[in-house]
């Protein structure tokens, strides 16, 4: 048997296609959020959903500081937002001076311009060598707007299709 690396791994899912969102978080007076496509629901009842986060990043240590984020799937013609808050600008900036933002419950910044926002509070954790998973209890739940999702396949954003193979 041989020895899978990290590499291997995602080379790999790079043929999974996953929607693409920013998570946010606040610790104090300081906020910061990262694009995050590891980001999913596990449970309908209570409802929980998981993220993971590398261990070096800004945003995973102000989710570890306050035990609460914020997700906001991004609309199909966000993928300049995507970008940013991929790392276009950098980890010790503000990446988001300039964007509308708004809060709920839990005071984590989301952006007004997304589909739907989710405000989360963590309830538990598993630290990995690298990254640590979140699972959260999500709190508060705001439709910004109708519209269809932003998705993230083979390193490129997609536009998904209607029934008949147009774009929509």
């Amino acid at each position: 048997m041989s020895f899978i690396t990290g590499e291997d791994l995602r080379s790999a899912m790079r043929n999974w296609v996953s929607g693409v969102s920013v998570l946010t978080s606040r610790a104090g007076e300081v906020q910061h959020g990262m694009t995050v496509n590891s980001f999913t629901s596990v449970s309908l009842n209570p409802p929980l959903v998981c993220v993971t986060l590398a261990n070096t990043t800004r945003t995973r240590n102000l989710v570890e500081q306050s035990g609460v984020f914020g997700v906001t799937i991004l609309a199909e013609d966000q993928a300049e937002i995507a970008d940013r808050f991929a790392g276009r600008i950098p980890e010790d900036e503000d990446r988001m001076a300039g964007m509308p933002i708004f809060t709920l419950t839990s005071g984590v910044p989301l952006l007004s311009s997304g589909l739907v926002c989710l405000d989360c509070r963590v309830v538990q954790r598993f630290e990995m060598k690298d990254s640590t998973l979140y699972i959260a209890q999500v709190e508060a739940i705001h439709q910004n707007r109708q519209g269809q999702p932003l998705v993230y396949h083979n390193r490129v954003y997609h536009r998904l299709c209607d029934d008949r193979g147009q774009i929509n």
